[in-house]
């Protein structure tokens, strides 16, 4: 077994061990998502003697339609690591486990209908409803106020649309539309700047009311998307930068990771 191991090639010139680790690392990767279309790993050792040692050289990772704790729908995912150390022995037992933290350049797409997806989710809603900051019962006559029925649109150069309605409470809805630019902050907040209240459709007698909701709902998006907050168990991920591309909104940077989490 570990002469296959340590050097012995199939006919397609596949050095076993890594062959092995391959499969171990695509289950255990697989297995942190509720849902995955396609997982894929890459793990490169050479000498495959390293392998003994637990030293491996790089540590490469693509996903697509891959679902995050059931409500987060991730269209891409990438990473790739540098040299990582890791237990040999865990992975005679189909495990994968660093024995020291790694870095990997990180690359992850998501897509307009899957963002839409995010905000009905529970972990979401439940910071958009039932809201009672006085600035917000203050415009609802000192009832609490929900934000509901929001739908996003990607626009060029950073840029979304983005529609909801405001929920007083007392039976009216408020129609909310706006243009908001995002960006990334300190690698781990996504930023809701700059927006601009659209009005045309609004109903003239709401118009005012629709002005004063949208800001407000614009501020508490600007302060809900924490990345810490959304992190696997020992893995942070950073930023560097967001883009948009057509419907999809692509972000770069790296993932900081402490250990294998178990499950998503």
């Amino acid at each position: 077994m570990f002469g296959g191991l340590t050097g012995f090639q199939d006919p397609k010139g596949t050095d076993w061990g890594e062959k092995m680790l391959n499969t171990v690392a695509s289950q255990t990767i697989r297995h942190l998502f509720t849902q995955s279309e396609s997982v894929e790993v890459l793990v490169r050792c050479y000498p495959s003697s390293k392998l003994l040692q637990g030293s491996i050289d790089s540590f490469k990772m693509s996903g697509r339609g891959l679902v995050i704790r059931r409500d987060f729908a991730v269209e891409e995912m990438s990473f790739e690591t540098d040299a990582v150390a890791i237990d040999f022995s865990a992975v005679l037992a189909g495990k994968l486990n660093l024995k020291q933290p790694t870095q990997a350049i990180a690359q992850v797409v998501l897509s307009e209908d899957g963002i839409n997806q995010a905000f009905n989710a529970e972990l979401v809603k439940k910071r958009l409803v039932n809201l009672s900051a006085p600035a917000l019962t203050e415009l609802s006559g000192g009832q609490p106020v929900s934000f509901t029925d929001v739908q996003v649109k990607l626009l060029p150069q950073n840029c979304l649309q983005l529609s909801a309605k405001a929920d007083l409470n007392n039976g009216e809805l408020i129609p909310l539309h706006m243009i908001l630019s995002i960006a990334v902050e300190k690698r781990r907040r996504i930023a809701f700047k700059d927006p601009k209240i659209e009005l045309d459709s609004v109903p003239e007698s709401q118009k005012a009311i629709s002005q004063n909701l949208g800001l407000a709902l614009a501020e508490i998006l600007d302060n809900m998307v924490d990345l810490d907050k959304f992190d696997l168990d020992g893995v942070k991920m950073r930023l560097n930068r967001l883009d948009t591309e057509g419907q999809r909104l692509i972000f770069s940077g790296y993932a900081e990771i402490e250990r294998i989490p178990r499950n998503s």
